[in-house]
């Protein structure tokens, strides 16, 4: 996101109003639905599978990016590169584009397992999943310091620092957006064509296979509802060069749209699964069933 000249200036005292009561349900929803799925993800599920690791990662990403959300609202304000709007809006980055990371690694690890799956026994652990986060993890902070460089050369880090000047820093967000969207729509595609080209043995099958089907359209629907609009709006900002009022406020609403993320991922973490329902309810889970609840899970998913 970037918010220089023009988009510096402040709203109207109702479109802030509305803002504060937007930022307090996120916060709430975020902070309650995150915090639970972290919770059923690492104590009440058993044992540690791909999606798993993957689902921890994001969780703990989006609460990382909620947390960060009022001390980057307030560091809006600023107009200068004090080290509290660079930290913040530092982490705000970070957290956004390490989830558009794993979702989309999500979905790489989905395509190998169906349209690859002789390969994807030797791809596919629960320790090469926690490699590939730990890599993302270190790839968008590495790639936050070099935006950070890029910004102070430009004259500033921070969004709303008058004296920014050219179109690097927002460069970033659209490298890290596209390719990964280019990445999660072919792979969605891919393994939504290979679920409706497997004959269904039985009725349990048939609809294991819906529901699956389901979920991958409803992750990549949310990605697409989510992060394209701003990513649109930032693109036509960035051509425009200079900003008028109407693509401001184009990028406002948008980059409020792309925070509900962290709300709309939890409810992927319902939806991939009924078991997931279960762990939630279930005060204990045997070791057994919990093998074959992973290994359903497992079906469902890929």
């Amino acid at each position: 996101m970037s918010a220089n000249g023009t988009c510096a200036r402040p709203h109207p005292t109702w479109v802030e109003n509305v803002d504060r009561t937007y930022t307090g349900a996120l916060l709430v929803l975020g902070l309650l639905l995150n915090g639970l799925a972290l919770w059923v993800l690492c104590c009440r599920m058993r044992p540690w599978t791909e999606t798993r690791v993957y689902m921890v990662n994001l969780a703990a990403a989006d609460l990382c990016l909620l947390c960060a959300l009022p001390f980057f609202l307030h560091s809006l304000k600023d107009t200068t590169d004090t080290v509290s709007c660079q930290l913040s809006q530092g982490i705000y980055l970070a957290n956004r584009y390490l989830s558009i990371g794993l979702i989309t690694a999500i979905a790489v690890d989905r395509y190998v397992a169906v349209r690859h799956p002789l390969c994807a026994r030797g791809l596919r652990s629960p320790r090469q999943a926690a490699a590939v986060c730990a890599a993302l993890w270190v790839l968008v902070g590495s790639s936050l310091v070099l935006r950070w460089a890029l910004g102070v050369q430009e004259g500033g880090f921070c969004f709303r620092n008058p004296g920014r000047q050219g179109a690097g820093t927002t460069l970033f967000s659209l490298l890290g957006f596209y390719p990964p969207l280019a990445v999660l729509g072919f792979c969605s595609l891919q393994v939504v064509a290979a679920l409706a080209e497997r004959p269904a043995s039985g009725p349990h099958q048939a609809r294991a296979t819906r529901r699956a089907t389901r979920m991958v359209w409803a992750n990549l629907a949310v990605f697409v509802l989510c992060f394209l609009p701003f990513h649109v709006v930032l693109t036509v900002y960035a051509a425009a060069g200079r900003p008028t009022p109407a693509l401001c406020y184009a990028l406002y609403v948008t980059g409020k749209l792309s925070d509900a993320n962290c709300c709309l991922d939890a409810i992927g973490y319902y939806f991939m699964a009924k078991e997931f329902q279960e762990a939630t309810l279930l005060a204990s889970v045997p070791v057994a069933k919990a093998h074959r609840t992973q290994d359903s899970l497992s079906v469902t998913l890929t």
